[in-house]
């Protein structure tokens, strides 16, 4: 069991990591429509590289989580500090997946409507 949600764990985080290539590929409209905002989006019109390095670390940082998963599941050789390397991956995960709580209430009270960050935190979890 523990393997196969590594497995998926990896391939979401790579599924991830190859939807942040495509929003830094895409650029600006790809930037507000995933929440990083009106200023990456000037940025990026405006030619500054700030967006696009941005974006692919954190494409690279998704890669990374794909691997360790991997590892994790025995398809890739042992990565150093693995069991950490998963609790940190893990921990960080959750708690951008528990912010769904509190968007839920929001969105529940009418302080904010939907929006794409509620689907991000429940794919977190």
């Amino acid at each position: 069991m523990g393997k196969r949600l590594l497995l998926s764990g990896g391939i979401l985080s790579f599924t991830v990591a190859l939807l942040h290539v495509g929003i830094a590929l895409y650029g600006g409209a790809a930037y507000v429509f995933f929440g990083a905002g009106e200023e990456f989006a000037r940025l990026d019109a405006a030619g500054s590289p700030v967006p696009m390095l941005v974006t692919l670390g954190l494409a690279a940082a998704f890669v990374l989580c794909g691997l360790y998963a991997l590892s994790g599941a025995g398809m890739l050789r042992r990565l150093p500090l693995l069991l950490p390397g998963l609790a940190g991956i893990s921990t960080v995960y959750t708690l951008r997946g528990l912010l769904l709580l509190p968007e839920l209430y929001f969105v529940a009270i009418g302080t904010v409507t939907a929006s794409n960050s509620l689907v991000f935190s429940a794919v977190s979890l």
